[in-house]
C-alpha cells in the first residue's frame, strides 16, 4: 500500500481508528486470508467496541494506544458479562488490526504485545439425543416439493454435521450422490469432502428428481436448495423452518441448526469415531476446537466404568473379593 494513500495526519488531527484504516484491514483480511463475511462483520463491531471505549477516554489516534487502556477495555467487557469466547475474538481482532498498523509502519510500538487471551470456560455443547434426532427426522415424510426439499436438507445436516451457511450454499455441484459424498466450503474458503449416509442420499435423490424441478420452474441456477422463486434459502428462512418441524415432531426444547451440527459430533463419538475423523468432518483447523466434544469421551468411560469394574460389581452384589475371603478364612 502506498503511504500517498493514507490520511493526512497533520489535517485529520491523529490517524483515524476506523473509517478508511479500519476498511484496508478488513479488505486485507478477504482477500489474502479469505476469511467469511460474517467473521469481517463480526471483526468490524469489535473494532467499533474499542474505538467507542477509548474515545471516551479521549483518544482518537491508534499510536497513542496503551496497554493500560487495552487491559481496561477487556475488564469493561467482563463487567459487561460479554462471553469470554466473544472477548477472545475482540482480542484477536485488535491483534490483527494492530500487527496491520505495525505492519503498515504507522505505529511505532503494539499495545497488545504479549498479551494473553481470557481464559474461557469450557462448555458442553447444547445436543439432542439420538431419539430426539429420530423423531423429528422420521416425521419428514411428506410429498410436496418443500416438504421433500426440507426433508433432504434437515438430513443432509445431521448426516454430514455442516454449518447452515455451508449448507444453504451448496452448489449443486458440490453434491455426489454415486459416491455417496458431499463437498463443503468452509470458512476461510477452505474444502472438505464429508460423507453421506443412505438415508440421506434416498432423501436428496427424491429432492433433486420430484421437487427441484418443480421449485425452478424451467429456470435455471446452480444452488441445490431452492425456493419457488428459483433462490437459494437463507439462513433465516432455515432455521425458521428448521423450529417448525421441531415442534411439530413434539421437540419443545430450543432447537438450531448448529445443535445438529453439535449432535452429528457427539453421537459420532458416542458410536466410537475418533477424534481426528469428527475433526477433518466438522472442518475444524485445530483438534483443541474439536475437543469440546471430549466430554463425550469422559461419560462413555465413566459408564463402562460402572458397568464393567469387578469390585464395584462385587460391592453391589454383597459377594465379598476372593483374594478378601481367603485372607479373612
Amino acid at each position: 500500500m502506498m503511504s500517498s494513500e493514507l490520511p493526512d495526519r497533520k489535517k485529520s488531527g491523529g490517524l483515524p481508528l476506523l473509517g478508511t484504516l479500519l476498511e484496508r484491514y478488513l479488505s486485507e483480511l478477504r482477500i489474502e486470508a479469505g476469511l467469511a463475511w460474517n467473521t469481517l462483520e463480526a471483526y468490524r463491531r469489535d473494532l467499533r467496541k474499542f474505538q467507542a471505549y477509548v474515545a471516551g477516554q479521549g483518544v482518537e489516534d491508534p499510536s497513542a494506544v496503551t496497554r493500560q487502556m487495552v487491559t481496561g477495555f477487556l475488564a469493561h467487557l467482563a463487567r459487561a458479562k460479554l462471553a469470554p469466547t466473544s472477548t477472545a475474538r475482540c482480542l484477536a481482532a485488535l491483534r490483527g488490526f494492530y500487527r496491520f498498523l505495525c505492519r503498515e509502519r504507522l505505529v511505532s510500538r503494539n499495545p497488545l504485545l504479549n498479551l494473553e487471551a481470557p481464559r474461557a470456560w469450557e462448555r458442553i455443547p447444547k445436543t439432542l439425543s439420538q431419539r430426539d434426532v429420530a423423531q423429528l427426522l422420521d416425521r419428514l415424510s411428506g410429498t410436496k416439493p418443500e416438504e421433500r426439499r426440507d426433508a433432504a436438507m434437515i438430513e443432509l445436516l445431521y448426516a454430514t454435521g455442516l454449518r447452515v451457511s455451508e449448507l444453504v450454499n451448496l452448489e449443486a455441484s458440490q453434491l455426489n450422490l454415486a459416491v455417496g459424498y458431499v463437498l463443503a466450503t468452509g470458512k476461510g474458503s477452505k474444502q472438505r469432502v464429508v460423507p453421506i449416509g443412505d438415508l440421506a442420499r434416498r432423501k436428496l435423490l427424491a429432492y433433486l428428481e420430484l421437487a427441484r424441478p418443480v421449485l425452478l420452474k424451467n429456470r435455471v441456477t446452480t444452488g441445490l436448495f431452492v425456493s419457488r422463486r428459483g433462490r437459494k434459502l437463507t439462513r433465516q428462512g432455515f432455521w425458521k423452518m428448521l423450529r417448525g418441524q421441531a415442534i411439530r415432531a413434539g421437540i419443545m426444547k430450543p432447537i438450531s441448526p448448529h445443535m445438529l451440527r453439535h449432535s452429528f459430533a457427539t453421537h459420532l463419538l458416542e458410536h466410537g469415531a475418533d477424534l481426528r475423523s469428527v475433526q477433518a468432518m466438522l472442518g475444524h483447523a485445530r483438534i483443541s476446537t474439536t475437543q469440546i466434544y471430549t466430554h463425550v469421551e469422559r461419560e462413555r468411560l465413566k459408564q463402562l466404568h460402572a458397568k464393567h469394574f469387578p469390585r464395584k460389581e462385587r460391592r453391589r452384589s454383597g459377594i465379598a473379593p476372593t483374594s478378601w475371603r481367603r485372607t479373612r478364612e
